[in-house]
């Protein structure tokens, strides 16, 4: 009773769960916190309690998360409770283990004065350790080595899982010789390095866990296997080291494994700390209830979880709503309706800044950058440059234009020398110089340049303008504008350019010239279809240089996997659709992250929820239709639903496939194409290698389309009726 008296008032601000966490003492403790349950709060406060009422040394608390600005809040946060907790260790992981290596420089095989490494540095390294890479194959190996320490392996461990070549042995060693030569480290050393040497070094290991009596983990499912190597060594859990042990994170907001965040370290946790109390946090103070039961249904899928189920504190609110759309065009139509109407409602008008639309990619913003743009509705785009300041973008869009326009000084410079090939600034010169002086195109002028060029030069210019001239031959008003551009990307190698420059970001730069395509599609492919083309773009982007980031009120234009921590009145979550989230190649693990990013999604809402799904797609400069997402199935009957779901499926069954679709087709023809050509089947292609078909539709051009997953990982999009000759069936 009187440790009761004792106690101070800030704690009357915790529920009874938060209030359970913050007092509690002796054994691990896993606070497992739902989203807007106020596990800051927690954290914080038991950082001020354990200082004023266990009278805990503050500098022997060690509180660890994961971004410099949690960190900072962190701090702020428990010095206001605590004045002294200022003396607390709490930083990010990195910062730690710098400071770590600081201190212990000489054992870890570092120079007193290192410095640290960032991706570029390793990329440069890494091509002085083996000359023979190319700077992309480099980035590739920097990255992968970065993963290997994520996962503390060094360069004679199993590296399958990473690089199933087995090329990645010889590199990773050869740059961990050069990097030992300079006496520095790089990020993921900043981890590995102090586990390698507290479990080599048993006086280190315990001056550690003397040192440090209290050790908290924020975003705990956030973190790798490095990271948990290094609570363990700091810890002392399979010693009993008596350091107390806490770590808040929540299992169902595991969306990061691509980074190497691994939701096994927070499953297994009370395995890994024998005695381990669960205390979960499930009052949720940012929804409403009927926002929560979407979120809750949809997580409940998992097998992976420990399970918990959110409890809203506001009420029931309004019911969530799901609109069936024919098509992303009507769909960004649809979100800017909503979005004008709340705001122009004259008894009680929302602000812009209130909404966020989120979708799987950034790919996806294109279109509502476009609407909003001629509706002059104020946006930001978070996490990503807006689409047409991508470098990508603008590589193709500076290609278009070049062939719309064979004398754009700019377009030229930007891509005559995209990808490298030898054209320097002094040849550019030569040949703007000339071109200026005369009647011809740049193209014109350059082929005359090139006798008096160096034979570099002379192969690079002579490689450009034939693709130039190519390109410029092939309009054809039969077909889409969409045929050309996608020419444009792959004769001009910038597809494969931008798709190698780095093996994560690659995969986003495709989708985004993709996404050019796409919208390439309601135009002739011809000169003035071109010409159109270009000029709806330029005005986008004038409109766009008008409407000002800097704008407080905005609509929030973001990925699913950047609104983490983040919350909105009204939220619109867009592109449900079978293959666009979930992602179609997605299935085990990887499918239940892609449940747990739509519940992160879901969970960003405060008043309103909003989810849209499109019967028909532009994927591939090609209209697709689309199947409704099966997490809206697994939703349950919560919605309101407006429109119709014009979802076609389709059987097993090749032959039966596209009957009763509405599809105008010829069935003979797509029933003979489906029966040859159907899923499951076994294939070679000469470049892909093996493959086997996952899909096969007809679009909406009535051509009958496949996709082939190949064993490299890629995914293919072919018509058999024109490109069965560089397919081969297997017969097995």
């Amino acid at each position: 009773m009187a440790e009761d008296v004792l106690l101070p008032s800030y704690l009357d601000m915790l529920n009874p769960e938060q209030k359970e966490a913050v007092i509690h003492e002796g054994s691990p403790l896993l606070i497992l916190a739902g989203a807007g349950s106020g596990k800051t709060r927690v954290i914080t406060t038991k950082i001020a309690y354990l200082i004023s009422n266990k009278h805990i040394d503050p500098s022997a608390i060690l509180a660890v998360t994961f971004t410099k600005k949690a960190a900072s809040e962190m701090a702020e946060r428990a010095v206001a409770l605590e004045p002294r907790a200022y003396r607390a260790q709490i930083r990010t992981f990195h910062s730690f283990g710098a400071w770590f290596l600081r201190k212990y420089a000489s054992e870890a095989g570092l120079a007193g004065s290192f410095t640290v490494y960032d991706d570029d540095d390793m990329a440069t390294l890494v091509t002085k350790a083996v000359p023979s890479l190319t700077r992309q194959q480099a980035h590739l190996a920097a990255h992968k080595i970065s993963l290997a320490k994520d996962y503390c392996l060094g360069p004679d461990d199993d590296l399958s899982g990473i690089d199933p070549t087995g090329g990645l042995s010889a590199v990773y060693h050869a740059y961990q010789e050069r990097l030992h030569t300079t006496g520095n480290a790089d990020f993921g050393d900043l981890i590995m390095r102090p586990v390698e040497v507290m479990e080599a070094n048993e006086r280190i290991r315990q001056q550690m866990r003397y040192r440090f009596r209290v050790i908290m983990v924020d975003e705990y499912q956030d973190s790798n296997v490095a990271q948990f190597r290094l609570l363990q060594s700091l810890s002392g859990a399979d010693e009993d080291s008596g350091t107390y042990v806490c770590v808040v994170g929540d299992d169902d907001q595991s969306i990061y494994r691509f980074r190497g965040a691994e939701v096994k370290n927070i499953l297994s946790f009370r395995e890994k700390f024998p005695g381990t109390k669960i205390i979960k946090l499930v009052r949720n103070y940012r929804s409403t209830a009927k926002i929560l039961e979407v979120a809750d249904n949809v997580v409940r899928n998992n097998e992976g979880r420990l399970g918990k189920t959110l409890k809203a504190e506001r009420g029931q609110g309004k019911t969530p709503v799901l609109v069936y759309l024919p098509d992303q065009d009507t769909e960004a139509r649809f979100c800017a309706d909503l979005i004008l109407k709340a705001c122009n409602d004259t008894k009680n008008p929302s602000k812009y800044s209130d909404w966020a639309i989120l979708y799987r990619t950034n790919a996806q913003s294109l279109g509502f950058e476009t609407e909003f743009l001629h509706r002059k509705i104020p946006y930001v785009v978070v996490g990503s440059l807006k689409f047409y300041e991508r470098e990508e973008v603008k590589d193709t869009l500076a290609f278009l234009s070049l062939a719309a326009n064979p004398r754009d000084e700019i377009a030229f410079r930007r891509i005559v020398n995209k990808p490298a090939h030898g054209v320097g600034e002094k040849t550019q010169d030569l040949i703007i110089e000339k071109a200026a002086s005369s009647s011809l195109s740049l193209t014109e002028t350059a082929k005359e340049c090139i006798p008096s060029l160096s034979k570099k030069a002379r192969e690079g210019v002579a490689e450009f303008c034939a693709v130039l001239e190519e390109l410029n031959k092939s309009f054809n008003p039969d077909e889409k504008l969409s045929c050309f551009v996608e020419k444009v990307l792959d004769r001009s190698g910038l597809l494969n350019y931008h798709r190698t420059q780095d093996e994560i970001t690659g995969t986003q730069r495709a989708a985004n010239m993709q996404e050019l395509v796409n919208s390439a599609v309601l135009y002739p492919c011809t000169q003035d279809g071109l010409l159109q083309f270009l000029d709806t773009i330029e005005l986008d982007r004038s409109l766009d240089a008008g409407a000002g980031d800097a704008a407080v009120d905005s609509v929030t234009l973001i990925t699913l996997h950047n609104t983490k921590g983040l919350e909105f009145p009204r939220v619109i979550i867009t592109g449900m659709e079978n293959g666009i989230f979930p992602r179609g190649d997605k299935s085990g693990d990887e499918l239940e992250e892609e449940r747990r990013l739509f519940y992160v999604g879901i969970t960003r809402a405060q008043d309103e929820l909003y989810i849209t799904s499109c019967a028909q797609r532009r994927l591939y400069g090609r209209t697709e239709y689309m199947e409704p997402s099966p997490f809206i199935q697994e939703a349950g009957n919560v919605f309101k639903v407006l429109g119709k779901t014009q979802q076609r499926r389709y059987g097993m069954s090749a032959a039966g496939m596209y009957r009763n679709t509405g599809v105008n087709v010829n069935s003979v023809k797509a029933e003979e194409l489906a029966l040859k050509w159907s899923r499951g089947t076994k294939v070679y292609h000469d470049d892909w290698g093996y493959g086997q078909i996952i899909t096969g539709r007809v679009s909406d051009d009535g051509e009958f389309v496949i996709t082939v997953q190949f064993e490299s990982g890629e995914k293919k999009k072919f018509m058999p009726e024109y490109q069965a000759h560089s397919l081969m069936i297997i017969k097995e």
